[in-house]
């Protein structure tokens, strides 16, 4: 059975950074791909940032280009989202996503069938 875990998530004033960490496990491969998705009260739930299975191709919203860094472990089974130069319009719940596909990224978003539990980012002004 697939499972991801999100963490590291908390309150942090604007400009400060976070980083969050995806425990996977369960896949038969590492050719995993790994997205990460927020959603912010009242708002749908946005793709953030995805990573390809092989980390050759990554995506960023346009929101958060320049600011954040996704990053893969395969031998950790772990993912992160490293934000820097946090903004209050980033507070959100973040969720990280996978499945086994060879897509690059953003494509790879459509063929992630898991899901983690979010883990709750707050940015003060």
């Amino acid at each position: 059975e697939v499972q991801l875990q999100a963490s590291g998530g908390g309150l942090v004033q604007a400009g400060g950074s976070l980083r969050l960490s995806c425990a996977v496990s369960g896949f038969t491969s590492d050719d995993y791909a790994i997205g990460w998705f927020r959603q912010a009260p009242g708002k749908e739930r946005e793709g953030v940032s995805c990573i390809s299975g092989t980390g050759r191709s990554t995506y960023y919203a346009d929101s958060v280009k320049g600011r954040f860094t996704v990053i893969s472990d395969k031998p950790k089974n772990a993912a992160y989202l490293q934000m820097n130069s946090l903004k209050p319009e980033d507070t959100a719940v973040y969720y990280c996503r996978a499945g086994l596909t060879y897509l690059t990224c953003p494509e790879a978003y459509d063929k992630m069938d898991y899901w983690g539990k979010g883990t709750l980012v707050t940015v003060s002004s």
